[in-house]
C-alpha cells in the first residue's frame, strides 16, 4: 500500500493542502497516519478527490458528495440523486435560455423605448409579481415565450 503525504496529494491532485485538511475535517477523505507533522493518505485518495471535483463541478454540495462515499472509502453513487440533479439542471437551463432570449430580444427590439415593447412589458409584469423568482423550489415550469 503506497502512502502519500499531504504535499504529494496536493501536488498530484491540484487541491491545496488547506482544502485537503478541510475535506478530512468534513469526513470526505481520511488520512491514515502521519510522517512527522504531515498527514499521510492512501493513494486511493486521488480517486476520491476526483469524485469530489466532479461532484462540485456538477453542482453537488459537499454534504451531498459525502453521501457518495461508504465508510470504507468506496464509492456508492445514488442514481436517484443523479436524476434529481439532472432535472434541477434542466430547470436552470430553461431559465437561463429564457433569460438569454429575453436579453437578445431587448437588445434587438425595434420599439423606440423598451416600455413600448409588449414582450418586455410582459417580462416586467412577471418580475413585478415575483414570478421570475430565481429560487428553483418556488418556480413553476412555464412554456417558453413565443417570439
Amino acid at each position: 500500500m503506497k502512502l502519500l503525504d499531504i504535499a504529494q496529494v496536493a501536488q498530484r491532485s491540484g487541491v491545496p493542502a488547506s482544502t485537503l485538511r478541510y475535506y478530512e475535517q468534513e469526513g470526505l477523505i481520511n488520512s491514515v497516519g502521519r510522517r512527522g507533522l504531515r498527514r499521510l493518505f492512501e493513494a486511493t485518495v486521488l480517486e476520491q478527490l476526483a469524485i469530489i471535483a466532479l461532484g462540485r463541478w456538477a453542482g453537488f454540495s459537499l454534504q451531498e458528495i459525502a453521501k457518495t462515499f461508504s465508510p470504507n472509502g468506496g464509492i456508492q453513487i445514488d442514481r436517484s440523486r443523479l436524476t434529481a440533479k439532472a432535472e434541477e439542471l434542466d430547470q436552470v437551463i430553461h431559465r437561463l435560455t429564457a433569460m438569454r432570449d429575453g436579453l437578445r430580444h431587448a437588445a434587438a427590439c425595434k420599439a423606440r423605448h423598451h416600455m413600448e415593447c409588449p414582450r418586455f412589458r410582459h417580462l416586467v409584469k412577471l418580475a413585478g409579481s415575483g414570478r421570475l423568482d430565481p429560487e428553483p423550489e418556488k418556480r413553476t415550469r412555464r412554456a417558453p415565450m413565443r417570439r
